[in-house]
């Protein structure tokens, strides 16, 4: 398992996700988003490197279970699919507690899985992200992701989707 340590008390460990983190991500997925995904489909990722939480020790979080401070209070879902003789890493899913966004736990997230998704092969990294979603879309072009096409009506309420891909040094 892959941990990281944290600039400071109040920053975050990005570490690979386990099933004990599940229900505290479906709930982050289920306020972030109007189309969440069902729990099962994170069940199904367990085993993807790329699928990492970032963990805080101390500050606000989503919930608190029991005397445990460490909480999940985001979540990367990525992972690798051939393309032509190459890999392809596909960020899937991609949220951060409400109350815990602007603070750059989405950026670190975000370069942590680049990195696992290049040292597992993939020679370029693409995802979907709503044509509305001016902050992520800020994030994901600071991060060299460029647009390639745009998917028409991707959405159920029938907003496109933009296609963005970054290739990746190995």
């Amino acid at each position: 398992m892959t941990t990281a340590v944290p600039e400071d008390a109040t920053t975050p460990v990005i570490r690979e996700a386990v099933r004990a983190d599940l229900l505290t991500i479906f709930r982050i997925e289920r306020a972030a988003f109007p189309q969440p995904w069902p729990f099962a489909a994170f069940e199904r990722f367990l085993d993807e490197p790329a699928f990492l939480v970032a963990e805080s020790v101390s500050g606000p979080c989503p919930e608190r279970s029991g005397t445990d401070d460490h909480c999940v209070v985001g979540y990367v879902v990525a992972d690798t699919i051939p393309n032509h003789d190459h890999l392809l890493g596909h960020v899937k899913d991609f949220a951060v507690a409400e109350n815990r966004r602007e603070e750059g736990i989405g950026r670190r997230l975000l370069e942590r899985s680049l990195s696992v998704l290049a040292a597992n092969g993939a020679d370029a990294v693409k995802l979907e992200v709503r044509e509305s979603n001016d902050v992520a879309r800020e994030m994901y072009e600071s991060f060299g992701f460029s647009h390639r096409r745009t998917i028409p009506r991707y959405y159920s309420n029938g907003e496109d989707a933009l296609v963005l891909v970054k290739d990746l040094e190995r």
